[in-house]
């Protein structure tokens, strides 16, 4: 790892940290904890994952971060998926410095909108219409209070370690946070909501279809990260994903897929289009907005046009639409359509993926991972991990030291045992094969 100056020069990777290479950060998660619940505004960002104190990030360009420090890392987080052309894109800077150049904020509907909107569908066909939103979890939690409106249904179905967002609804063996911190449910939820989120485990359909015939005829929606990211990568069985369509289907309940990680990650189209599968609603995040907050949800034409104003079901967003995230966000998507980057993000995601499991294999340590497109993830377990029980399994512990030896030759994974990494157009060859060597040294002393 290289600590830096403002102009980017720095020691060698090999000079060994400074004692107080992390003071800065230090003081100002002291100052955070004064303000701020955990000292942060996420709860996974406070490293209870893997214990110590988090770094505090000062810039980003390209597949970098340099803390508060001067530290430089190698980054794999990419603000949990958004960033798929990398930080700080031109294209997609200049966009919003255009957008902001006009004015931040309107209340009243923008050409930028519906531009965003044609060039979402484009790539989600599924998407007859949509409705932008503010973040994932509004998304998500709009697509399924429309379920219930267009079902007249009340009961929803989700899978063990899938996390969609932090509604009352999903909080029910949610993963992401909640699985890192351990919390099993959520206090504040009222237990007759929770009543009615029922669960599954995840690539069980003997599960699924057992839960459909208790339940016949009351279930509005099956909720799922198509391939999870929350957990884990996690990928599907195969059959797992079109089985639930024709369950659904006979069933009268809805089926949606929340891409809000998969999304333009897995394949262009997200996992609807890398495993064939057209659910009734999907559910799209922070890479629609360029890494800006936003959502968006949408569907099947006739399930859409229920919501407001022409249909009952209310929902609504002063932000909705915001003119900084709608620029940025078409900026990045017209970059992935014209220069369609995904071969050569498919193939570098892959390779990364392969060092880290022949680095644990040569030492051996039981591991397994896979990846689709850009997602990825390792697990320390023999596997395979085909469930958030599966997942549970992993040495923690290993992953725990693992981490921060890494973190210190200069590479930022995921804080948790528990989430799916990612790849971006602005890491190069060289930064997968540095990747892969200093992990193969933060293992050995993981291991010591």
């Amino acid at each position: 790892m290289n600590n830096l100056d403002g102009r980017g020069q720095g020691k060698s990777a090999a000079t060994p940290p400074a004692a107080d290479r992390n003071a800065n950060s230090r003081a100002l998660f002291s100052r955070a904890c004064d303000v701020t619940p955990g000292g942060v505004n996420s709860p996974v960002r406070a490293f209870r994952g893997v214990g110590g104190d988090p770094f505090f990030v000062d810039r980003a360009l390209g597949s970098r971060l340099w803390d508060a420090d001067g530290n430089e890392y190698i980054d794999y987080v990419l603000s949990w998926g958004p960033m798929i052309l990398g930080h700080a894109h031109p294209a997609v800077v200049q966009a919003v410095a255009d957008a902001a150049s006009r004015g931040t904020s309107y209340g009243a509907p923008t050409g930028v909108e519906v531009e965003l909107a044609e060039a979402v569908r484009g790539f989600f066909p599924s998407m007859e219409r949509l409705r932008f939103v503010n973040s994932g979890t509004e998304a998500t939690m709009s697509a399924v209070r429309l379920a219930r409106g267009y079902t007249g249904r009340e009961l929803i179905l989700k899978f063990d370690g899938c996390y969609h967002g932090h509604g009352d609804s999903f909080l029910v063996k949610a993963g992401s946070g909640v699985a890192t911190l351990g919390l099993p449910n959520s206090p504040g939820v009222p237990e007759e909501l929770s009543k009615l989120t029922l669960t599954a485990p995840f690539n069980d359909l003997e599960a699924v279809e057992t839960t459909f015939r208790a339940y016949a005829g009351t279930i509005a929606c099956v909720i799922l990260e198509p391939v999870v990211g929350n957990a884990g990568f996690i990928a599907p069985d195969d059959g797992f994903l079109q089985a639930l369509r024709r369950i659904t289907e006979a069933d009268g309940a809805l089926l949606v897929f929340d891409e809000v990680m998969t999304g333009f990650r897995v394949a262009p189209g997200g996992a609807q289009e890398r495993f064939g599968v057209r659910p009734d609603l999907t559910t799209l995040g922070k890479v629609i907005g360029g890494g800006l907050p936003v959502g968006a949800y949408g569907g099947r034409r006739e399930v859409m046009d229920w919501i407001a104003p022409v249909g009952p079901v209310y929902q609504a967003g002063t932000l909705s639409g915001n003119p900084l995230a709608m620029a940025a966000g078409l900026a990045q998507l017209r970059i992935l359509r014209d220069e369609d980057p995904y071969p050569l993000l498919e193939a570098r995601t892959r390779r990364l993926v392969e060092g880290l499991l022949a680095n644990a294999a040569e030492r051996g340590v039981p591991a397994s991972g896979g990846s689709y497109g850009s997602m990825w993830g390792v697990f320390f377990a023999a596997g395979p991990v085909r469930s958030f029980d599966d997942a549970k399994t992993s040495d923690v512990e290993t992953f725990r030291r693992f981490y921060h030896a890494l973190l210190r030759r200069g590479v930022f994974f995921a804080p948790s045992a528990y989430e799916a990494g990612f790849m971006s157009t602005a890491h190069t060859e060289q930064d997968v094969e540095e990747t892969i060597s200093r992990a193969r040294d933060a293992l050995d002393e993981a291991l010591a």
